[in-house]
């Protein structure tokens, strides 16, 4: 290992939060990959040994560790449950540094994932005001009919990556660019920035601009600087810190001086890197960061109403919502605003659906396990329609359900209620 003043640091932090550790084991039901192996490596109490001996130097980092790391889904679950309450998440980003500044076999595992994956994530992920650009392509696409063409090649059929992407961008191609800034509409009640994400700006635009016309109508000028980009979360979950260090600076300054009450996103992934640059990252926002579920539920409703919808929706709680923001609740009243809508809880939420960011891409065995669960669960419910909090998650289940041949629609919230909102 390389002895530098920052990783010495780095590893003293991990040791000491390794240690508050007591190994009573409460977090093992509730883990997701334990339920899967029933390995002790694959816990989060044996993941912190195995961190422990690694970052002390009484075990190697080999293959082995690398393998168990890599099987975490980060979903945090072990967080809720801890009576000593650990940073688990701090601790497996600290390991997945380790892994990735110090491991031979991490840097040769990387590029055995392939130099498109890693062109995609440093050109555009990284700089996601060019996938605006790509969206006139797929309206041509989409247009032409060659998008559904496309999504029959055998090819294509065989990369989840590509056929989720593809199946929720033919609903999600509006023509306009974002502007800077959507005037509220009647009495204005303040101002709000609004995160677009990087991928969620191309294949969930549907939701974005859902996200404006409520807020609009609830009386917010929505401002949505042009300069901000990805949050870093997948930066930093795969160990490279000073990639996703560079990230946050850049969402600092895109939103700083704004007149804003809170920074608003729709994908509870990147709601989670956006509250806690500010402990991870020793750098952070001056206003709050909100979900948008959140925001919208603590709002007065008193000049908005809702047009009828008879269904019944299925509520999936994203991990990141559920276990890290704990503000999955507050879609629940949000959706019964509407008349006639019958909302159930799907059964398992305290369960990960196995999106998890890429890791559906880099561990699709144990990914497609717990989305199966995710489906058996949908199909108890009776219901015709899903929503969910996070775009990770809405992807992995809408492919899920798109190739049992099944028809469901796969949303957020915040869409029903644009879609059936009416002023009074």
């Amino acid at each position: 290992m390389k002895n530098t003043d920052r990783n010495d640091s780095s590893v003293e932090k991990l040791l000491t939060e390794a240690n508050r550790c007591v190994a009573c084991g409460l977090c093992l039901p509730h883990c997701p990959t334990y339920h899967l192996t029933h390995s002790e490596a694959d816990s989060p109490r044996g993941r912190i040994a195995l961190m422990s001996g690694v970052a002390s130097g009484r075990i190697p980092l080999n293959e082995r560790f690398i393998q168990h790391m890599d099987r975490c889904l980060t979903c945090r679950a072990c967080e809720q449950v801890c009576p000593n309450n650990v940073a688990y998440g701090q601790l497996i980003d600290g390991a997945r540094v380790m892994i990735h500044e110090y491991s031979s076999v991490q840097r040769e595992s990387q590029y055995e994932k392939g130099r498109l994956r890693d062109f995609l994530e440093r050109e555009f992920i990284a700089k996601p005001g060019r996938f605006d650009r790509l969206r006139p392509v797929l309206r041509l696409l989409a247009g032409s009919g060659l998008l559904s063409l496309l999504l029959r090649l055998e090819v294509l059929r065989r990369s989840d990556l590509i056929q989720s992407l593809l199946f929720l961008a033919t609903r999600n191609l509006p023509g306009q660019l974002w502007r800077r800034s959507y005037p509220a509409r009647g009495v204005l009640r303040g101002e709000v920035g609004l995160f677009l994400g990087c991928v969620a700006r191309l294949i969930d635009t549907e939701t974005l601009l859902s996200s404006i016309f409520v807020l609009n109508r609830l009386g917010y000028t929505v401002r949505v600087p042009d300069t901000q980009t990805c949050c870093g979360a997948l930066h930093q979950h795969s160990g490279r810190i000073d990639a996703a260090r560079s990230l946050a600076q850049q969402n600092l300054h895109a939103f700083e001086g704004l007149n804003i009450q809170a920074i608003i996103n729709t994908a509870s992934g990147c709601g989670v890197q956006l509250t806690e640059y500010s402990s991870r990252l020793d750098t952070g926002f001056s206003v709050p960061v909100m979900d948008i579920s959140q925001f919208l539920d603590e709002q007065e409703w008193d000049e908005v109403g809702f047009a009828p919808l008879s269904r019944r929706v299925a509520v999936h709680e994203p991990c990141t919502l559920r276990n890290t923001l704990r503000t999955s609740k507050h879609m629940y009243p949000l959706l019964r605003r509407i008349p006639g809508i019958e909302v159930v809880e799907l059964p398992g939420n305290e369960q990960c659906c196995g999106a998890a960011g890429t890791y559906f891409l880099d561990q699709p065995e144990f990914a497609k396990s717990l989305l199966d669960a995710k489906l058996q669960a949908f199909e108890s419910t009776g219901a015709d329609c899903l929503v969910t909090g996070n775009i990770g998650c809405a992807l992995h289940i809408a492919n899920g359900l798109a190739k049992k041949g099944t028809n469901i629609e796969v949303l957020h919230p915040v869409t029903l209620l644009a879609r059936q909102m009416r002023i009074k």
